[in-house]
């Protein structure tokens, strides 16, 4: 019941190390970052007699360090602070557009970069510019580290491939080896702002100087149960001309990447043709 009193143990660890250790004790715990969406379900009481694991202490996790290849931005920086950072501005711009865009002011400046990546959210907006931009994911627990691609972090809606007692401690963002000629973020909601996407769509393309696409990265999101990469439309358009036609081949294909969902936002018709209909204002070239 909304309002009512909620009974929860705390735990509350002061560095990475005893995070982890607390988290391989109870793998059951609920590990509170930002806390923007664990407050939605505190305040319908559906917290009660959990276990929160506390990592807001957890300063070495609150950096965007540089590193030989790109950045690496800790678990527990906020989409504000990413958003703000001259690095991430410089090299990731399409992320700060989606950071810009994570509900209002004060989600921004409470929730994370990991914690839309954990909360595994179909819709979240930082994952497809994540995943055009080849992040890596970096998952530790009690018994050792690994490096997960972005995408492969994602099991369903609201799931993910993190084990027991596994965090996520840090995100890296390789640097691009050329910039773009032309890149694309876009949310798609029922409002300009706070909104939960219909669609979210990033996009990073580089053409030949005869005008031949040689590399293309297109993420979707809010589309399928997962983000999904498009790559088998990637895949087709290397090698050939953005000619009208060639277009209207790639936007057709986009179905064979993505098999649009229905859900109490918008319907798998409008989610088909609205971003056939992105995808085509990105590739073409008068764009």
């Amino acid at each position: 019941m909304r309002g009512a009193a909620v009974s929860m143990t705390v735990l509350r660890p002061k560095d990475a190390r005893e995070a982890l250790r607390l988290f391989a004790r109870r793998p059951d715990a609920l590990p509170l970052a930002g806390g923007t969406d664990l407050m939605v379900a505190w305040n319908l009481g559906s917290l009660n007699n959990r276990v929160i694991l506390d990592l807001s202490l957890l300063r070495e996790w609150s950096r965007i360090t540089r590193t030989e290849n790109g950045l690496r931005l800790g678990a527990l920086v906020t989409h504000a602070a990413a958003e703000r950072h001259p690095l991430v501005q410089r090299h990731f711009g399409l992320l700060v557009q989606a950071a810009a865009t994570v509900g209002g002011m004060q989600i921004q400046e409470r929730g994370t970069i990991a914690g839309n990546i954990a909360n595994a959210s179909p819709a979240a907006d930082t994952v497809p510019p994540l995943a055009v931009y080849d992040a890596r994911v970096h998952v530790a627990s009690a018994a050792g580290r690994r490096v997960v691609p972005i995408l492969e972090i994602f099991a369903g809606p609201k799931q993910t491939t993190l084990g027991p007692g596994e965090l996520i401690e840090a995100i890296d963002l390789p640097f691009l080896e050329k910039a773009p000629g032309r890149q694309m973020f876009r949310k798609v909601g029922t409002r300009a702002a706070q909104a939960i996407s219909k669609i979210v769509a990033a996009g990073l393309l580089w053409t030949a100087k005869d005008g031949a696409v040689t590399h293309v990265r297109v993420a979707l999101g809010s589309m399928a149960p997962t983000p999904r990469r498009l790559r088998q439309l990637e895949s087709y358009l290397v090698g050939r001309k953005l000619a009208a036609d060639t277009v209207r081949e790639a936007a057709a294909l986009l179905a064979a990447d993505v098999a649009p969902i229905d859900d109490v936002r918008s319907t798998a018709a409008y989610r088909l043709a609205t971003s056939q209909r992105l995808l085509e204002w990105f590739l073409t070239p008068a764009n």
